[in-house]
């Protein structure tokens, strides 16, 4: 079954704000990311099994407010014994549901619920602050966080920082006032919609 972006009707590829007589190489990059698996590993409050023995797609659960990746995968800490897992490998909830021992942990699939909206370019954190109360200035590649951004509730992940690449996930019910929120904030930059 193919999954209908929320952002379909509004998202529309093109050059918009402020983006005349300004290099293309230096406006923001503005995209939906989609075609993934996101799904939610819980560990139980009377297991008695070390999360640090739990692997997932070869990568071990990262530390707290950080992010474990590798060219598929992005582990994200959510909170004690909570992890959000965004892969392209769209059947490693299958494969690694089998391993994980359902008595200790819970996964939940949370593909159609969550949007995800990338921002790529030098001017990223300001757009950030313009409606996030985080000094996102103080993060950087593979730190993650869980913030507002005009009252909504929504999940930093800190993809790169050369080029500054972030990216946002949100509650899909929220996704097009998110969506706009953060293109209303970048049209003083100007920004490419890909």
């Amino acid at each position: 079954m193919t999954q209908l972006s929320v952002l379909n009707s509004i998202h529309q590829k093109g050059k918009f704000g402020n983006h005349e007589n300004i290099n293309e190489n230096n406006l923001l990059k503005i995209s939906e990311i989609n075609n993934l698996i996101i799904f939610q590993i819980v560990q139980f409050k009377n297991s008695i099994i070390d999360s640090n023995n739990l692997i997932i797609d070869n990568l071990n659960l990262p530390k707290p407010l950080k992010v474990t990746s590798n060219d598929a995968t992005r582990i994200l800490w959510m909170g004690p014994n909570n992890w959000l897992i965004v892969s392209s490998k769209l059947d490693l909830l299958d494969s690694e549901s089998v391993k994980i021992d359902k008595m200790n942990f819970a996964l939940t699939n949370l593909s159609n619920s969550k949007v995800i909206i990338e921002i790529e370019g030098n001017l990223a954190n300001e757009i950030l602050k313009k409606g996030c109360p985080l000094n996102v200035d103080a993060m950087k590649k593979d730190d993650c966080s869980n913030s507002i951004y005009n009252s909504i509730s929504f999940t930093l992940d800190f993809i790169s920082d050369n080029p500054k690449k972030v990216r946002l996930i949100c509650l899909r019910s929220y996704g097009e006032s998110f969506y706009h929120s953060i293109t209303d904030a970048s049209l003083e930059y100007g920004y490419i919609a890909i």
